[in-house]
């Protein structure tokens, strides 16, 4: 084995390892545009205004017009002040993004509490900023804002303003009926808060898994082209170097009887040699952009892919269930060969002896199973995998295949490529893990 394909598992490795290092050292704080929460109270300013307006001149019910509008108008006031201060791409720290919230959400029950507190029918508005801050900001930023909306909900109902209304007739709930009011705000805040927090975390999970993924297969590529690159530069400083290594044979045929620059001289020519022969070397190592060599038998793609894995103690047998004279000639891809190589290199960590790789092919399909004769997946881990951050093991002993950000890698540059996945473990007396990966055939010889 040479020790380009020894050092191909140990590579991989790296590769995903210093990917997700680089991915994960980034600020992972969620931020908002500025310009969107100032757009949500604009939304917010005219929809307070609109409603005091229609119950003020249209139903004729009696209230605090002028707290009111002086109410609306400071959250006006602060708009424009943003507005002035900050870009329109500016965005929100977790504690900037905390304190406006928190000053939309006291705006909202300060109108609430002149308005009726509990009684008023709008009085579950005051969810929205809490659904807001879960939804976009960090838990720990997000607490304390459940919390004062709880505060804030709470003095609603002892506000002695009564609800507009009729003007020869009071409106007033009982203090049953307002402890049933403030226990479904409550509930619904907090039902909201956690509901939007779960799908959002989720989907910046994903959202993170997939960035590292394209991250890692890019620092694939560039590591499968580096002798394209190096030939690349080899091709192109040899003319240079020609003609030094010319003028040196020259000055040494001129200035050989000096020994003032003779031993230069020779230093010269002998440094050019050195350096030519070096050039060789690199133009000598194949380059994964060439031609001939962009595509390749599906066979030899699966011995690169197993090839790497074979110095750790493990067998690992191949078994072909196709004639090779009818095998499909693929195209060569990056992201096929890290996922496979992922897979088989998952099972290996995890084997006791053997991995089985049998590969099948006919007219309309190729397939490529891959077995282990480890432990094999525990049930509540069998219906998650493939999840990304899915870190949960079995303590008393380690299960077959990666349940990580690796395996997660594995499987969405493979379902890329157009392959269908299916995890399970070895039925009848065979213990272990196998993994079917099937492309209709000709996706794969197209690539």
């Amino acid at each position: 084995m040479s020790g380009r394909q020894a050092s191909g598992a140990t590579t991989r490795k790296t590769v995903e390892t210093s990917a997700t290092r680089e991915f994960h050292s980034r600020p992972l704080t969620r931020r908002f545009r500025l310009q969107t929460l100032v757009r949500l109270r604009w939304l917010a300013v005219a929809g307070q205004t609109l409603t005091v307006l229609a119950v003020d001149l249209l139903l004729a019910f009696p209230l605090p017009l002028l707290e009111a509008a002086f109410l609306i108008g400071a959250l006006a006031l602060a708009n424009v002040m943003l507005s002035l201060w900050f870009p329109p791409t500016h965005r929100l720290g977790p504690k900037s993004a905390l304190a406006l919230l928190s000053f939309d959400l006291l705006q909202m029950a300060a109108l609430l509490f002149i308005t009726g507190g509990l009684a008023n029918p709008f009085a579950p508005l005051i969810c929205v900023p809490v659904i807001i801050s879960f939804a976009s900001q960090p838990l720990r930023h997000s607490i304390p804002l459940i919390l004062l909306a709880i505060a804030c909900t709470t003095a609603l109902a002892f506000s002695p303003y009564p609800l507009p209304w009729y003007p020869d007739q009071t409106l007033r709930l009982q203090p049953v009926m307002q402890l049933g009011i403030w226990c479904a705000i409550a509930s619904m805040m907090c039902f909201a808060a956690f509901y939007a927090y779960r799908v959002s975390n989720e989907a910046t999970l994903l959202a993170d898994a997939l960035a590292a993924t394209e991250l890692v297969l890019e620092r694939e590529k560039h590591l499968s082209q580096l002798d394209g690159l190096a030939a690349a530069a080899a091709h192109e400083l040899g003319t240079p170097l020609a003609t030094i290594s010319v003028v040196a044979k020259e000055m040494e045929r001129e200035f050989g009887d000096d020994e003032r620059l003779r031993d230069d001289v020779q230093l010269l020519r002998s440094q050019s040699e050195r350096c030519r022969d070096i050039l060789q070397r690199l133009t000598s190592l194949s380059a994964a952009s060439e031609e001939h060599m962009r595509r390749l038998p599906l066979s030899s793609m699966i011995e690169e892919v197993i090839a790497p894995h074979r110095q750790f103690g493990i067998e690992i047998s191949l078994v072909e269930l196709g004639e090779r004279a009818t095998e499909p000639v693929c195209m060569r891809n990056a992201g096929i060969l890290y996922g496979l190589g992922n897979l088989v290199e998952n099972a290996v960590d995890y084997a006791r002896s053997r991995v089985t790789l049998t590969v099948e092919h006919d007219r309309d399909h190729v397939t490529v199973v891959i077995e282990d004769d480890g432990a094999g997946y525990s049930p509540d881990i069998l219906s998650r995998i493939g999840e990304p951050y899915m870190t949960k093991r079995n303590k008393e002993v380690e299960r077959a295949g990666g349940l990580g950000l690796g395996l997660f890698i594995a499987k969405t540059l493979l379902e890329r490529s157009g392959a269908r996945l299916v995890f399970e473990n070895r039925s009848g007396n065979e213990a272990g893990a196998r993994i079917r990966v099937e492309w209709l055939r000709p996706m794969l010889e197209e690539g």
